[in-house]
């Protein structure tokens, strides 16, 4: 079990909070992430997908999946977007992820559905297929990313640096925790998905975003990713060719997938960890 603590104060917690993960994950990620930007102090166990532990099972008997936050007292709550919606409301003399008007903080909750709803699943395609299908799931991703420039080109955060104001906020990490495996899929499946000169605004807000010290802390090296999704998706291709590939073992295959990476299959509920 891999333990961490963030480096600043616990926000008056009176015992660590622990948080329940996969490194691989961006829903874990977008915890780490939200809780290294409030400062709060915590514990996190790395899971193994392919061996889930007791404790994990306990506490997401639901959906049996990572992250999950375990409070002080004992109680816990799973899937991340609640879980960031909590340490907004529990800490709330912490730095605050959403924005304090009513307006603003529903906007940003509708765009971080549409990243899980729309922009996850279409890059997730684009990761698990090849030839045509490819190309139409390539072309999604294209016109989820066009909407997202035109908001900020001209819409809800027009002029901003991130989506969240001058600072990262609920939306960069939903956003961002995920997206910075579109420069390893491009590399991965050769296709390229976020063009400089097609979405500027949103290319230099990734780059900004991926440029802050917490997110360095977060996001793992960009070799360990490749070395991961090369596994990940000869795993995926042949699953959809029905070739019956198993996950035998935590060290022989990939245990976790990016956001919507992989397709219905017997072996999904394993390598699924997120809404």
């Amino acid at each position: 079990m891999a333990m961490e603590k963030a480096a600043a104060e616990n926000a008056g917690v009176a015992a660590p909070l622990k948080l329940f993960g996969s490194w691989a994950s961006s829903y874990t990620h977008r915890v780490q992430l939200a809780m290294r930007l409030k400062g709060l102090e915590f514990e996190y166990a790395e899971e193994d997908l392919g061996s889930k532990s007791d404790a994990l099972l306990r506490h997401n008997p639901v959906y049996k999946k990572v992250p999950v936050l375990v409070l002080p007292d004992g109680r816990s709550l799973a899937e991340s977007a609640i879980i960031l919606h909590y340490l907004d409301d529990a800490f709330p003399a912490t730095r605050q992820l959403l924005p304090a008007d009513p307006f603003d903080r529903a906007v940003a909750r509708f765009w971080c559905h549409f990243g899980d709803d729309k922009l996850g699943p279409a890059v997730g395609a684009v990761f698990a297929s090849t030839g045509e299908e490819q190309e139409a799931a390539v072309r999604q991703v294209h016109e989820n990313l066009a909407l997202l420039e035109a908001e900020l080109r001209e819409g809800a955060f027009k002029g901003r640096r991130f989506f969240g104001g001058d600072e990262v906020g609920f939306l960069d990490v939903v956003l961002g925790c995920g997206s910075y495996w579109l420069a390893v899929f491009e590399e991965v499946t050769g296709v390229q998905l976020v063009d400089a000169e097609a979405f500027p605004l949103f290319h230099a807000w990734l780059r900004d975003f991926e440029a802050q010290e917490q997110v360095r802390e977060t996001i793992p090296s960009i070799d360990r990713l490749l070395d991961y999704a090369r596994g990940l998706r000869q795993m995926l291709l042949a699953m959809a060719a029905g070739a019956g590939a198993q996950i035998t073992s935590a060290t022989d295959a990939p245990t976790a997938a990016p956001p919507s990476a992989a397709p219905p299959a017997p072996t999904t509920a394993d390598i699924a960890v997120d809404i």
